[in-house]
């Protein structure tokens, strides 16, 4: 992948991972490492931060820095912005997110808010913090972690797909706004993916795709693309939805959804 040779100088020197300590943030971590640019690892975290920063910095001789953050609070921002203010961040990886599964209004309200708080709100102020600093610098990047549920709705996962529609459109906007001042916007739209999503969401998993592959084809896609969907499954399966009346394909995911739902309490 000769192009990736010129990845440092175009997104570098620093880049910042939201949701790094696990599944597809801790790939980018380490694939954007082996190709030398500094990380920021932002989490929850910090033992598995701490230890992932160590294996960064040992094995491809970069620098890190840990950044212990939740971003469902209001003030995270002024964490993150004390801990880069001395540093240049030329990509911005908001992967950061959850899901609940059930029926909404008998899920927990509080966990509603703080998902849209995770999924949505973060990915805002980081893009908006980050991008300005991008388009003075007039160049850059920004990757939304997204999903291939932001084409449908998705019944059991009402608000999880609608936070994934935000990120995607959102993406896209910005990715027309900032291409012309040197800054490129992708919004990655994977599917069932190794990662602790399941577990959190209380779903089994259905063909999960490796974390590494779903990060190679971001980093593959950014400044080429605004969408893109790993594998041709997940590549189908978004045709299909665009193809077919949007009540179908709510059906046709609710009936998956509650197919996979584990037998666990609304959380």
């Amino acid at each position: 992948m000769p192009r990736l040779k010129h990845f440092k100088k175009k997104y570098g020197p620093w880049v910042l991972v939201t949701g790094a300590s696990s599944g597809i943030g801790l790939a980018f971590a380490k694939q954007l490492a082996a190709l030398g640019l500094n990380i920021i690892l932002v989490a929850r975290r910090k033992k598995r931060l701490s230890a992932l920063s160590t294996e960064l910095k040992t094995k491809h001789g970069v620098e890190t820095k840990v950044v212990c953050a939740d971003l469902s609070r209001d003030d995270f921002m002024n964490v993150i912005q004390s801990a880069t203010e001395a540093l240049e961040v030329g990509l911005l990886i908001n992967n950061a997110g959850f899901g609940t599964t059930g029926h909404f209004v008998e899920n927990e309200l509080s966990r509603e808010i703080k998902m849209l708080h995770v999924n949505c709100r973060a990915p805002l102020i980081l893009a908006h913090y980050f991008g300005k600093l991008m388009k003075d610098r007039k160049k850059g990047g920004i990757i939304f972690s997204s999903s291939i549920v932001a084409f449908t709705a998705v019944p059991l996962w009402s608000n999880y797909a609608a936070t994934k529609s935000y990120d995607l459109l959102l993406a896209e906007g910005l990715a027309s706004e900032l291409k012309d001042v040197g800054v490129d916007v992708l919004a990655l739209c994977p599917g069932t993916t190794e990662a602790e999503f399941q577990e959190t969401a209380g779903t089994k998993k259905i063909m999960p795709m490796s974390a590494d592959i779903v990060v190679a084809a971001a980093l593959k896609g950014l400044g080429r693309k605004r969408v893109v969907i790993p594998g041709w499954f997940n590549t189908l399966n978004v045709l299909l939805i665009k193809l077919q009346p949007r009540s179908w394909s709510a059906k046709i995911f609710g009936a998956v959804i509650r197919s996979i739902q584990k037998k666990v309490d609304n959380r």
